[in-house]
């Protein structure tokens, strides 16, 4: 199954970021570009500036800010992470 591209801004240590991680690679997920903000203050402000929020993990699907963690569990919950990892 081919899925969307997912881009996930991450630390190194963050427990969100590996939950989130782990259901991603559950649905099938076998690529995530991680952009690393612990390690370049100008991806953190980027990434501020893109979506509103200063918490890690930021995740888009495709051209889609899902948000955090618990946002992506929440789309889960719903049925509406599969339809929009296939889209």
């Amino acid at each position: 199954m081919s899925h969307a591209k997912v881009v996930m801004y991450t630390t190194a240590v963050c427990p969100y970021c590996i939950r989130a991680k782990q259901l991603l690679a559950a649905r099938g997920v076998t690529e995530i570009k991680e952009i690393r903000v612990d390690l370049d203050p100008g991806q953190l402000q980027l990434m501020m500036e893109k979506t509103g929020r200063r918490t890690v993990p930021q995740i888009y699907i495709g051209a889609t800010h899902v948000g955090g963690c618990d946002d992506l569990y929440a789309l889960d919950s719903a049925g509406a992470l599969l339809p929009l990892l296939c889209a």
